[in-house]
C-alpha cells in the first residue's frame, strides 16, 4: 500500500511545476490522504444489508464506525491554482480517484484461469465498483440473486444496496464488484 500511495503522490505533486505547497497545505493534504487510506474496507463484519458494517483501519484506530465525509462540492485540477483549502481538496479528490482505482485492482487480482473458481452466491457481501461515489464512500451490497449463464458460471447478480436509508436492488455484472465476505455453509 505504501508503494501505491507514493506513486500516486509522486504523480500528483511532480506533474506540475507550478504546484507549490506550503508546510500547512502539505500537512493538510497528508491528513486527507491518511483519512482516505484508513477508510478503505478490509472485510465485512455483518451480512445484514440494513446495517452494512465494514471493518476498516480507521475503525480499528479510533473505535468509531463513522467516517468523515468529504466537503461538499466538486474539486478538480483547475482548483490547484486557487486558495490553499481548495487546492488541498482538489489534490485530495485527485488522490481519491487514483487510490480507489489502484486499491480495487489489488483486491481483485487476475490470474491465469488454470482451475475452477468459486461462483458468487446469494448471501455474499460485496464491494461495488462505482465511479460516481464521493470521497471515502465504499458502497457495500448483499447478493440477493445469482444469475448463472448457459455454462453454469455466474456473470450477473442482483445486489441489494442501502443508500441514504433506502434499500435498492441493482442488476450488475460480477466484474463490477469485489467479494468481501463469502457466505458460509455451502461447499466450494
Amino acid at each position: 500500500m505504501i508503494g501505491v500511495v507514493r506513486r500516486i503522490l509522486d504523480g500528483l505533486l511532480l506533474k506540475s511545476p507550478t504546484t507549490r505547497l506550503t508546510h500547512e497545505t502539505l500537512t493538510t493534504l497528508m491528513a486527507e490522504v491518511m483519512a482516505i487510506i484508513n477508510a478503505r474496507p478490509l472485510v465485512a463484519v455483518a451480512t445484514d444489508p440494513e446495517t452494512p458494517e465494514v471493518l476498516s483501519p480507521a475503525l480499528l484506530l479510533t473505535q468509531k464506525a463513522s467516517i468523515v465525509p468529504a466537503p461538499p462540492g466538486d474539486f478538480e485540477l483547475k482548483d490547484l491554482y486557487k486558495s490553499q483549502w481548495r487546492q488541498v481538496q482538489g489534490l485530495a479528490d485527485c488522490f481519491w480517484k487514483r487510490w480507489r482505482q489502484e486499491y480495487l485492482a489489488t483486491l481483485q487480482t487476475r490470474r491465469k484461469w488454470t482451475g475452477e473458481r468459486r461462483n458468487i452466491r446469494e448471501g455474499d457481501v460485496v464491494l461495488l465498483k462505482d465511479s460516481q461515489v464521493k470521497r471515502n464512500e465504499w458502497p457495500i451490497g448483499l447478493i440477493v440473486k445469482a444469475i448463472p449463464s448457459a455454462d453454469n458460471k455466474v456473470r450477473k447478480v442482483e445486489v441489494k444496496v442501502i443508500k441514504h436509508g433506502t434499500a435498492k436492488t441493482y442488476l450488475r455484472p460480477v466484474t463490477e464488484m469485489v467479494v468481501l465476505l463469502a457466505e458460509k455453509g455451502q461447499k466450494d
